[in-house]
């Protein structure tokens, strides 16, 4: 099936047409400078950014697959998990457009979309991964961390998940702690590797020794916060590089050390690992090693933009969907679901 996927559940307004697996076109307005300056999202403009682009980007997309609505087979959206306002406009656009063109609609949970991610092909279907069940997978996204046991097409079940800060959202907060701007993730980064990682401080490393596959930040991100409040401004910019990377280490050994146990629990050994979190090079590395440890494999998304929010791993997520006639039956019950679980999407 074609399918047209749109996907507006935070800052990136996107959408996507796919054949199966295969990406025809996928188009990403970001609104990233636009909340650079409040460093966060902020709500609000999300929306209206959102509504004033979003019949561009639908109109290029097609453009760009060389497709008009009437080639199309069916429309994809995402309806959770995100933030409400800006959810609410993908959806309103994708009822509008099913009403208009008598195209049949499929909602998608976001975090599912991160599970098929890796799993996405260009538009000359290479490169091409088969799948074989049942896989790890780690989603480390915006206001997610969640371990997930991804069984077969549709169904999964939660392992373990964030309890309070996720970890994309200590990384920013660290570094606003350290007098960066939104988002902070990719400056942390860029900080620990002239240090070449090293971690000189050892911050607490969360939930370590806790019987669960749980994840909590919120401690981590206290003891950053007393550690440089003890500094003089002179020594936190001096020891900025060594700070960043003492804190990224912290999150990332948590990370790995959760999925290694849930590994060793298990016997899965296959690992999916999304989200915009998962393009950090330090995380990527450190990851293969510990699955090298295991006899095991690591599958990241194959092009970067599929880590974060875009509409083509939507329209993959939502083929699956349509495979099942998983359709909404009624699409004026399709609605915004903030906190949408992967096991409200799950068929079993």
């Amino acid at each position: 099936m074609r399918i047209l996927a749109i996907d507006t559940s935070c800052d990136e307004t996107s959408a996507a047409v796919v054949y199966g697996r295969r990406v025809l076109s996928n188009v990403i307005y970001s609104q990233t400078l636009l909340h650079k300056k409040w460093g966060g999202v902020v709500p609000s403009i999300a929306k209206r950014a959102h509504q004033e682009r979003i019949d561009w980007v639908i109109k290029k997309t097609l453009r760009n697959a060389k497709l008009e609505m009437r080639n199309l087979d069916a429309i994809a959206v995402t309806y959770g998990p995100g933030l409400a306002i800006a959810l609410e406009v993908g959806i309103k656009k994708a009822k509008e457009l099913s009403r208009k063109f008598h195209k049949p609609l499929i909602g998608v949970n976001h975090m599912e979309g991160h599970l098929y991610s890796s799993f996405v092909q260009n538009s000359h279907g290479n490169p091409k991964r088969e799948f074989e069940f049942p896989y790890f997978g780690l989603l480390i996204s915006g206001a997610h961390t969640e371990l997930v046991l991804f069984k077969d097409h549709l169904k999964y079940e939660i392992l373990g998940e964030t309890l309070d800060d996720a970890a994309g959202e200590s990384l920013d907060k660290a570094a606003r702690m350290l007098g960066f701007g939104y988002p902070g993730g990719p400056v942390l980064e860029t900080l620990s590797q002239k240090v070449e990682n090293v971690d000189k401080y050892s911050f607490p490393r969360p939930m370590k020794y806790s019987k669960n596959f749980n994840f909590s930040f919120s401690g981590l991100k206290t003891s950053f916060f007393y550690f440089i409040r003890k500094l003089s401004e002179e020594e936190k910019v001096n020891k900025i590089e060594l700070l960043a990377s003492a804190f990224q280490e912290a999150v990332f050994e948590t990370l790995v050390y959760k999925t290694e146990k849930a590994v060793e629990k298990t016997g899965v050994n296959r690992l999916i690992v999304g989200g915009g979190v998962a393009v950090n090079n330090r995380l990527r590395e450190m990851m293969r090693k510990m699955i090298k440890n295991e006899d095991g494999s690591v599958y990241f998304p194959p092009y970067k933009y599929l880590n974060f929010d875009n509409a083509a791993m939507i329209g993959v997520a939502a083929g699956f969907r349509a495979e099942r006639k998983m359709f909404a039956k009624d699409i004026k019950k399709l609605d915004r679901v903030p906190r949408l679980s992967l096991l409200q999407s799950s068929i079993g």
